[in-house]
């Protein structure tokens, strides 16, 4: 029977009332309300501070490869400048920004701009033509701009160096002759041409890249096997001698078929170089580019919505799937992005089974000594170490100590030149492993604790043991909890810089850590990561203005990229939390 519940009578609910307001008035802070709303006011700053960022990564990545028209303005002082507007802002000009204008104009934009109140507009034009004027961006105030227009066959020229080129179309040269002189002429007859001269170009980088890289390969292998042959039997030995024979072979071979391949990219590259882009800057000066070393042309007035959306499209396909180029302030970052994705899974490889059996020691088997103390508070401790801190050690363990032994036992044959004694991915691996091992052990220690104790007992009264009772009744139940440790450390390890840049992260590595040459798998191999390559375009860069809009783009597919693994690894904790609904984790 359930005890009854006593209500009050309404007479006395209302004499308790008036005697509350005999009393007078209730404090407000004594019902709490002000802590209530100070509490939620901090849930809603957080919130609009977390969502203001994501915003602004989200609005100024998406728009990175949004193309503008191409404006030209005619200057007060003569000439004029093409290029893209990046920004327009209004200020108060100093006295010095009108001595860049004759005497005779000075007057007359001094007089424009005090009827204005003292202020002026500026325009930030990405003018590009490095190699003619040593610099990417140019600022024109409004008083020195005399007209502007639109023309609508001015040209974005996309390089493989250099950066962008702006200018107008004057001819397309075969062999040096003018085959087209007319802007629309020249604009079809470059679109017939170029696609052949990418194929050559494509066809030559692969023959670079496949064929020299595994004919190279080969002889590598024939002269580590002929060091080893030294090292072990002497040079006075047969077995040297007979790999000494092999070498020879193998160094004839590949030199006739290195010579082939000489003489097939030397006739791409000279088909290649008969085709010219002829152009003539805004100042009249002409530049012949060959269409050998262009990307794209982008006649950006004479586009419409169509072939915007294909060329927005174009360009985020070769972000995600080209390597970099220009000091990666253009390109693709797909190393990058491999680079990433393949350090996180390791070190979650690493750093969860790791993990898992040190908090299953200490929550299920370690007796509650002041030693078992001790580690707990040094796991805490070891949370709050600067990430540098675990950069420097896995320089000097796993690099230097671990790489060197590894160096002197089984590649002898390649000293003094380093294969695990240098940074590499997987020491990069190990070192974040490090670094997240304490969110894992912590986490999942709280998993098995939240285990009921009762379910632990049940087991040892049907007469499981020990093991038996961890293995199938309290992991199953922990597997969320633990779940979540391993989303805390991928989150955390994705995005960590400074360890890396000591431990294996490159600017630009010219090979992945998993390929397809034996043996497919190189864990030696330094590699590329998108947090570096975030730093690398935000403060390495030569030219900061021009790379903002990648450290935007390129931050935008990190944070997308943790999301989705941890997205991933939410799915299969949901998973499992409903399979084991019994569980009070």
């Amino acid at each position: 029977m359930s005890p009854e519940i006593a209500v009050a009578p309404a007479a006395t609910v209302r004499r308790t009332r008036r005697r509350q307001r005999a009393r007078g008035p209730v404090s407000l802070m004594a019902q709490g309300t002000p802590l209530v709303w100070l509490t939620a006011g901090g849930l809603v700053l957080c919130l609009c501070m977390v969502l203001g960022l994501l915003g602004l990564v989200a609005w100024e990545g998406v728009r990175t490869f949004r193309q503008g028209p191409l404006v030209l303005l005619h200057l007060r002082a003569g000439g004029a400048a093409l290029g893209e507007v990046a920004s327009v802002e209004d200020y108060r000009p100093e006295a010095h920004a009108f001595e860049a204008l004759p005497p005779e104009l000075r007057a007359t934009a001094e007089q424009e701009v005090r009827a204005r109140g003292g202020h002026a507009t500026r325009t930030l034009l990405r003018t590009g033509n490095y190699e003619l004027t040593n610099e990417h961006y140019r600022s024109f105030n409004d008083f020195e701009i005399v007209g502007e227009e639109r023309p609508e066959w001015a040209l974005l020229i996309e390089r493989l160096s250099w950066g962008r080129f702006y200018g107008f179309p004057r001819a397309l040269l075969v062999d040096g002759r003018p085959e087209a002189s007319e802007p629309e002429q020249v604009w079809e007859r470059f679109r017939r041409e170029f696609p052949r001269v990418e194929d050559r170009r494509a066809e030559r980088q692969r023959i670079e890249k496949d064929e020299n890289g595994a004919l190279n390969a080969r002889i590598e292998r024939a002269r580590l096997a002929l060091r080893e042959a030294e090292l072990e039997y002497g040079q006075a030995s047969p077995e040297w001698r007979a790999e000494e024979q092999s070498f020879h072979v193998v160094e004839r071979e590949a030199g006739e078929e290195a010579a082939r391949l000489r003489e097939r990219t030397g006739e791409l590259e000279r088909e290649n170089a008969r085709y010219e882009l002829e152009l003539v800057t805004a100042d009249g000066v002409e530049k012949r580019i060959p269409l050998a070393e262009i990307v794209r042309v982008v006649p950006a007035n004479h586009l419409g919505f169509a072939g915007r959306v294909g060329l927005y499209l174009s360009r985020w396909r070769e972000f995600l799937l080209e390597d970099p180029r220009a000091a990666n302030s253009e390109g693709g970052v797909f190393p990058a992005m491999f680079g990433t994705v393949t350090m996180t899974l390791l070190m979650t490889l690493v750093v969860v089974p790791i993990g898992v059996l040190a908090a299953l020691y200490l929550r299920e088997y370690a007796k509650s000594r002041w030693i078992v103390g001790a580690v707990r508070i040094a796991i805490n401790n070891l949370a709050g170490v600067p990430s540098i801190v675990y950069g420097v050690f896995g320089l000097g363990f796993f690099c230097h100590l671990v790489g060197g032994s590894i160096d002197d036992t089984f590649f002898r044959a390649r000293l003094p030149a380093p294969t695990f004694n240098t940074g590499g991915i997987m020491w990069a691996s190990l070192t974040l492993a490090l670094l997240t091992l304490p969110v894992v052990i912590v986490a999942t220690e709280e998993a098995l604790a939240a285990v009921p104790n009762s379910m632990r007992e049940g087991s040892f009264a049907c007469g499981a043991s020990k093991w038996q009772t961890i293995r199938r009744i309290v992991l199953p139940r922990a597997l969320p909890g633990i779940t979540t440790g391993m989303i805390l450390a991928m989150a955390r390890g994705a995005g960590e810089v400074a360890p890396l840049m000591l431990v294996g992260a490159v600017k630009l590595a010219p090979a992945l850590p998993v390929d397809g040459t034996f043996p497919f798998v190189h864990p030696e191999r330094s590699f590329m990561h998108l947090g570096f390559h975030i730093y690398d375009l935000g403060f390495q860069a030569q030219n900061s203005e021009a790379a903002k809009p990648m450290v935007f783009t390129t931050t935008m597919l990190l944070i997308a990229i943790v999301v989705t693994l941890n997205l991933t690894a939410i799915a299969v904790r949901a998973r499992l939390h409903r399979r084991f609904k019994g569980s009070h984790i």
